[in-house]
């Protein structure tokens, strides 16, 4: 294109925060600028700084606004691309305020990590895109079988995703280790692509990547820090790094119960808590562990080696069925003895770690972005929601918590509150009865139960 495209990011939450800018950050040639609205989970100042280390958006380039503000702010600077960058609520409900805009421009969404099974509600929410963004080619084949089953076209489109972009750290497979390392450089390089060399590593620690959501009864996070104290007692000399997301008082994209600064209370000295980026963790580590983060992917990139921890069992609620496949499963016994593993090449290709040159989203953007500038692409709008103005009062109350003083926000919430918790509790009640199952164990999709949040793994 002739001139510089303005694309800003819209975002909350710290997985978003960090999935944007490193996402844009990619794109050359562009004005890029982040746009921080304030809701209950809107990364801290400390966040923040983490999330755009290293991009371009740090350099000053991210302004903190009220949800009120957001379209005076978008009609002010008349981006060409906006990418949202948050839950499916807060996509939504940024999205009803583009359709105000006089000028209107191409809508970016798409999901910060790993994002097999495809989920009903990420695809939903974000269905009045212009494009989606997906990061691997299973994705894709899994969110187009599932908007065919749901009726739901969504233009999607490929990027690298973000944490698997570390070139300094991937080289061609004739540098990766002896044995089996030879047949996984064989076979990636005849589809062009690139491997994940072993380096010649320093590290010592045993790096866990905690998440919230998963695994989410109390019982198994015992089995897991139980494991973990297991590792520390076997080699006393070497640490067992948890790696949190956020500190006491800060927010996460999604709530955590029984948080491991709880459960580890009582620990021995090598068993340590961590709060610093993932990159600085990852670059003092002999292996990591996890069962379903992202943090993996991020692993992988830097040549360290994972266990994705499968005691759990593998299964789409743990959202750790992407690792099938992958080598990198192993039990509680691995970790112990820290038997970390490198991944599979045909998995890798499939999964997060193709070539550059099958990434195609910004090619797809800028083809929009002509679509929309000749008056070809029309603009697809946030239908009106059931419960009229007492529901888009509660969706709104529901994203912005106390930042929403609206005298409605709180009469809908006062209503819906209870309603929501009633179906919330009828929905448990029929999966305990098993009547709410998962769909098809064999696809990479699930259509029940129905999620009400995005599958965000850091």
């Amino acid at each position: 294109m002739s001139s510089e495209l303005r694309v800003v990011a819209i975002a909350d939450a710290d997985s978003f925060v960090k999935w944007s800018a490193a996402l844009l950050d990619a794109v050359p040639g562009i004005r890029r600028h982040m746009l921080l609205v304030r809701t209950p989970l809107t990364v801290s100042r400390e966040q923040e700084h983490m999330a755009l280390a290293g991009t371009i958006i740090g350099d000053g380039a991210a302004t903190r606004v009220g949800f009120d503000e957001v379209a005076g702010w978008l009609q002010g600077h008349l981006p060409d691309v906006v990418v949202l960058a948050g839950r499916g609520h807060f996509v939504r409900l940024i999205a009803r305020v583009i359709d105000r805009l006089k000028q209107r421009p191409v809508v970016v969404s798409g999901l910060p990590g790993m994002s097999i099974p495809a989920l009903r509600g990420a695809l939903e929410y974000r269905r009045e895109s212009d494009l989606l963004v997906l990061h691997s080619h299973r994705e894709i084949r899994a969110y187009d079988a599932l908007g065919d089953r749901l009726g739901i076209a969504v233009p999607m489109a490929l990027a690298t995703l973000p944490y698997a972009r570390r070139g300094s750290q991937v080289v061609t497979a004739s540098r990766m280790r002896a044995g089996a390392a030879d047949a996984v450089g064989a076979a990636d390089a005849q589809r062009g692509g690139v491997a994940v060399v072993e380096r010649e590593r320093r590290g010592t620690d045993l790096v866990f990547a905690a998440q919230a959501l998963v695994p989410a009864e109390r019982d198994e996070r015992e089995t897991l820090v139980d494991i973990l104290r297991r590792a520390a007692a076997a080699r006393p000399n070497r640490r067992v790094v948890v790696k949190l997301r956020s500190r006491p008082g800060e927010t996460e994209t999604h709530l955590e119960r029984d948080a491991y600064t709880e459960l580890l209370a009582n620990r021995p000295a090598n068993l340590v808590i961590s709060y610093e980026p993932m990159a600085l963790a990852l670059s003092r580590a002999e292996g990591l562990v996890t069962v379903s983060s992202t943090a993996a992917v991020e692993a992988i990139a830097r040549g360290v080696p994972v266990i994705a921890l499968d005691t759990f069992g593998v299964r789409k609620p743990l959202l750790n069925t992407v690792f099938a496949g992958s080598g990198l499963l192993g039990d509680a016994g691995d970790v112990v003895a820290r038997r970390f593993r490198h991944p599979d090449a045909d998995w890798m290709h499939d999964n997060y770690f193709h070539p550059a040159s099958e990434s195609d989203w910004w090619d797809r953007v800028q083809e929009l972005v002509m679509l929309r500038r000749g008056g070809v692409l029309p603009a697809k709008t946030v239908p009106a929601g059931r419960g009229g103005t007492l529901h888009a009062a509660w969706h709104r109350k529901s994203v912005l918590g106390s930042e929403d003083r609206s005298f409605t926000g709180q009469v809908a919430l006062g209503i819906g509150a209870p309603l929501v918790q009633g179906i919330l509790g009828m929905r448990r009640a029929r999966g305990r009865a098993g009547e709410d199952t998962w769909a098809d164990a064999t696809t990479d999709y699930t259509l029940e139960p129905r999620p009400q949040k995005d599958p965000v793994r850091r």
